[in-house]
């Protein structure tokens, strides 16, 4: 059985290699995806470089246990760093948003909370998913996005072309 999935992608340092290295590694995984516009946004939680966010769909066959390793294991490959402060400067960050209407808690937490929090991952994921109901919202990806305030967050959409090898 196929899955939907949807992961963030974030990077602030080397933030062009990383993201790219991170699409094709996942394209490698999972195949064709479907990519959001990418965004630069300034850091949120600390000071430090801007980042480039996009989101990415996917189908597979992978169960969410596989997925959540192989996002770690692509992250691992670019020179992340664990056990990093939460908010900190990162060359790639992978986090699996959605995974078919999954809610759990057990080993990660699905959907992910920062979906409603935050405009870096809510925006890109209402373009690519905007008929997609939130599990436990139950309210559309498109609809949170058009209810969504907070205007502190700035983010700006950058060209960005990226295209399978």
């Amino acid at each position: 059985m196929m899955h939907h999935i949807y992961i963030s992608v974030g990077s602030n340092i080397d933030r062009e290699t990383h993201t790219v290295a991170g699409l094709q590694a996942m394209y490698d995984e999972f195949g064709d995806l479907q990519l959001s516009s990418v965004y630069e946004s300034e850091a949120v939680g600390f000071e430090g470089s801007h980042f480039y966010n996009l989101v990415v769909g996917a189908k597979t066959a992978h169960s969410v246990e596989d997925v959540c390793k192989i996002l770690k294991s692509i992250e691992t490959a670019n020179g992340r760093i664990r056990g990093e402060k939460k908010f900190a400067p990162r060359t790639l960050d992978l986090d699996l948003l959605l995974y078919d209407d999954m809610i759990t808690q057990q080993g990660v937490i699905l959907p992910r909370e920062e979906i409603e929090y935050n405009a870096f991952v809510l925006l890109p994921l209402s373009e690519i998913a905007a008929d997609v109901v939130h599990p436990t919202r139950q309210k559309s990806i498109g609809a949170l996005w058009q209810d969504y305030d907070n205007q502190q967050q700035k983010l700006w959409k950058i060209d960005f072309n990226w295209s399978p090898l």
